[in-house]
Formats: C-alpha cells, sequence, structure tokens
C-alpha cells in the first residue's frame, strides 16, 4: 500500500466546511475563493484514493470514508497547531487571566485551556466566567487580559467583533403546552437583572405588543437551563452550548416575534497584547469560530495556526 501524505491545509479546508455547513462559507472564513477550496476536496479524493462525498439531494454528503476522514482530519489540524505553538514560543512563560460568559464554559473553554496548556505547560491561567457587563467592567479596570462577550452597547477602545449570532427563542426539549396556554402571558424564564438577553427578549416582546410575565429568574444559566427543561418558560439565547434537554424554536411558533441577532467580541485590556495573552487569544478565537452556529456571520478570519 503507498503512503499517502495529506495536505493539511487541505484538510483545514475540509474540516471548516463540514463544521459550516458550507463550502462557500468556509472560502470566505479561510480568506480563499471558492473555486480555491473545490480544488483542495478534489485533491483530498485525489489522495484518499475514495470518494469522500456522495450526492444527497441538491448538496453533498459524507461517505463512510470520508466520515472517518473528517475525525482523523480534525486531530491532525489540532495536532499542527499545537505543535506551531509550542515551537514558537518554546518558553512562553506567565500568567494570563480569561474572561468568559457562561454560554462558552461548555462549549469552548475545555478546548481552549487543553489546547494551551499542552503547547505552554509553563504559562498559568486564570479563567473567570460572568456577564457580559462584569467582564467588561473587569477588562477597563486592567483585571482580565482577554474576554469573549457578548456585545452590551459599552464602547472599549480595543475590542474585535467576532461574528453576529442568531438570538433563538428556547423551550422545553418536550414541548410542554401547560406553561404556554393561548391568549395568557408569555411565561419568561431569564437571568437576573441587568442582563443583557433579559432586555432583548422583553423588549421584543412589547415592541410585538405581546404581553409577559417573568416566570424564573436565576443568577446562573444552569437555573435558566433547569426551569425552561421543566416547561416553567421561555429563554432567549443562541444555540451555542445548548444542553440536550431544552430546544430552539422556530419564530413563528406560539406567534413568537423574530429575534435580532447578537454581536460577538472579543475585549482586550490593551492595543497589543503580551505574548502569553496573544497566543491564548489566537486559542480562543479559533475555538469560537469553530463552536459558531452555521447561521451566524463570522467577522473575524479562522486563524491559520494557533
Amino acid at each position: 500500500m503507498r503512503r499517502v501524505t495529506f495536505d493539511l491545509d487541505v484538510l483545514r479546508s475540509f474540516v471548516t466546511g463540514m463544521e459550516l455547513g458550507s463550502f462557500a462559507k468556509a472560502a470566505d472564513r479561510l480568506g480563499r475563493s471558492t473555486s480555491a477550496v473545490s480544488a483542495q476536496l478534489k485533491k483530498l479524493e485525489e489522495q484518499a484514493a475514495t470518494p469522500i462525498f456522495r450526492k444527497a439531494g441538491r448538496g453533498l454528503a459524507l461517505t463512510e470514508a470520508g466520515e472517518t476522514m473528517l475525525g482523523y482530519a480534525r486531530r491532525l489540524i489540532e495536532l499542527n497547531d499545537e505543535a506551531a505553538s509550542a515551537i514558537h514560543d518554546i518558553e512562553l512563560e506567565g500568567w494570563v487571566r480569561l474572561g468568559l460568559q457562561e454560554d462558552f464554559g461548555e462549549a469552548v473553554l475545555p478546548e481552549v485551556l487543553g489546547r494551551f496548556a499542552r503547547a505552554h505547560p509553563k504559562v498559568k491561567i486564570e479563567a473567570r466566567i460572568a456577564r457580559s457587563h462584569e467582564l467588561a467592567e473587569r477588562i477597563t479596570a486592567g483585571s482580565l487580559d482577554i474576554a469573549l462577550a457578548w456585545h452590551n452597547g459599552a464602547t472599549l477602545p480595543y475590542s474585535r467583533h467576532v461574528a453576529d449570532v442568531q438570538m433563538r427563542w428556547v423551550g422545553p426539549a418536550r414541548l410542554i403546552e401547560a406553561g404556554l396556554r393561548q391568549g395568557e402571558p408569555l411565561p419568561l424564564v431569564a437571568l437576573e437583572a441587568p442582563c443583557l438577553l433579559r432586555t432583548v427578549a422583553t423588549e421584543t416582546l412589547d415592541r410585538a405588543g405581546l404581553s409577559w410575565r417573568m416566570a424564573f429568574s436565576s443568577p446562573s444559566l444552569g437555573g435558566i437551563w433547569a426551569a425552561v427543561a421543566a416547561g416553567l418558560g421561555l429563554t432567549i439565547r443562541t444555540d451555542i452550548g445548548l444542553p440536550a434537554n431544552v430546544r430552539a424554536m422556530a419564530p413563528l411558533v406560539l406567534g413568537l416575534p423574530a429575534l435580532p441577532k447578537m454581536a460577538l467580541v472579543l475585549h482586550q485590556k490593551e492595543a497589543e497584547l503580551d505574548p502569553v495573552a496573544a497566543r491564548l487569544a489566537d486559542i480562543l478565537l479559533q475555538a469560537t469560530l469553530q463552536a459558531l452556529p452555521e447561521s451566524a456571520e463570522a467577522k473575524e478570519k479562522l486563524p491559520s495556526a494557533a
């Protein structure tokens, strides 16, 4: 059997396209033309010497070999990026302070911490999970180096617009009719005030002329998910990090109004980060872009290596 050396750039385009559900979107995110990505996919099938894709309606789906390839491609890219980081800053040492909203705790944080720690074992990370207003305040005060947060209207001097992400109405995985009786005020579940998404929900309903009541509030996202899963009411969030016992609902269900997109930003303490914080910011940005739902509009390009 001949030995094959897969092209990592080709694998990166393949993985990005599958994660975004569109190779046109992958081309845009990676800064390549659509024709260049198509040529890469053709090269991948040639190297694999077996079909990777099959026709599925008007689109493409993976063959069994393609599904196997996707798993290995993810592992190869991650290892490549870790190696690039490790040899580039092999003596990187210090301390970095990272802030995240709770939405990204499970979807992004484990991968970010794992990749960074493996590449830079001498660097210590302090992570804080908080809401957007607190993260912005801590960046301004200099107690955080970088923070991933929903844009809450506050203007910070050093922020990067990562993406616009669609807000969704979220209800229990198995709709409980008793909590959503027609003609009654819509029961809402939200984080305790002040909360950006709580305000978006109430203002959206007010503009639509729909009555509502605050059925449950909690200081933590875990409490929100428990209340929604129990059928106490609906909340709004994105598709990022939704647990299995809740589900995003179509806007027309129950006559709900459409929700806006929310800007996701990466705040920085200063314009030029030190090498430790800059490396973590790159890894955080890459993991975040890969975790975005297909409907999100990315504003940052996917780093080639972090």
